[in-house]
């Protein structure tokens, strides 16, 4: 299907900042598309929607583009668990249902980032994993990247919320599950991440928090702030009125945004069934085949990629 039109205050951001025009666009699409069928060992979902969202999170460069586009489909099959297998709508339901992570379904304004909430303490981590978590929140951002152009072109603000977290939580994010998840955010998915906030900290936040950190390029690094309790500061990024109502907000509640969500994955769910297929054969991959080690390291130490 050919790619979408912009409304006009994201195509504007669009020429701006990431150097997209008309002509740009359909030589970058061919070009990916010439590489790829050059890749023996890569399976990659060829529709034109799809592909902009790596020439967008790259700004056009064709290289970084192509390195992302190999290392998205490459996790797959090194963490299939993780980033490649699907759980059924019943359990995805489960998991939404608690509210872990809540994407607003509108941005501040028409050219203005997407925003998400994290909400690790809102479920007993005796009874569920983190891994889960973060599985379905792969799924909807899959239906994001997809479909929300403010999403791609503006990129997401985050908000880490972490009231009523426990220890037990922070537990459930070890240091290899760390680098995996950051190597993902940071050097595979097509994400423009603008800022990512923390409110209502708890104990032991800066334990994890310094570690994460530790993780991230220098540009990545800069965009973290740490609010604690000041909704203040926040707002500065996040407008009040866009937030859900538990937050003060005019943007609905918690439970009827996850239900949007919930019934968006349904109509998207056959879709999702059919992108699982896509993935990398380290097998064909011209040269040595790539491994968890090669990616994630023993030590902790991978290649970090200058990507926004």
């Amino acid at each position: 299907m050919p790619v979408r039109p912009l409304n006009p205050e994201l195509a504007k951001k669009a020429r701006e900042e990431l150097n997209e025009d008309p002509e740009r666009l359909e030589d970058g699409l061919r070009h990916l598309k010439d590489w790829l069928a050059k890749q023996p060992h890569l399976n990659v979902n060829t529709d034109d929607q799809w592909l902009v969202i790596f020439l967008r999170g790259c700004k056009y460069s064709m290289e970084k583009a192509k390195q992302k586009l190999d290392l998205y489909y490459t996790l797959r099959s090194t963490e299939p668990y993780l980033f490649n297998t699907m759980p059924t709508i019943e359990y995805f339901n489960e998991i939404m249902d608690l509210g872990p992570v809540v994407h607003l379904p509108k941005p501040p304004g028409p050219a203005e980032p997407m925003v998400t909430i994290y909400r690790s303490g809102v479920y007993d981590p005796h009874k569920y994993d983190m891994l889960d978590m973060i599985k379905c929140s792969i799924i909807i951002q899959k239906i994001i990247l997809y479909e929300n152009d403010n999403a791609v072109v503006a990129g997401i603000r985050g908000i880490m919320d972490l009231e009523n977290c426990t220890m037990a939580h922070f537990l459930q994010m070890s240091p290899t599950m760390a680098k995996k998840m950051t190597v993902y955010m940071q050097d595979a998915a097509p994400v423009r991440m603008k800022s990512h906030h923390y409110i209502n900290t708890i104990p032991g936040f800066e334990t994890v928090f310094n570690m994460f950190k530790a993780l991230l390029n220098e540009k990545n690094r800069n965009r973290l702030h740490v609010h604690n309790n000041n909704f203040e500061e926040l707002y500065k990024y996040v407008p009040q009125s866009i937030l859900p109502v538990e937050y003060g907000g005019k943007g609905g509640t918690v439970r009827e945004i996850t239900d949007y969500w919930k019934k968006k994955a349904e109509a998207y769910w056959p879709w999702l069934e059919e992108d699982i297929k896509y993935c990398s054969d380290e097998s064909k991959r011209p040269g040595k085949p790539r491994t968890a080690e090669d990616l994630f390291g023993i030590e902790g130490s991978f290649r970090q990629l200058q990507f926004d």
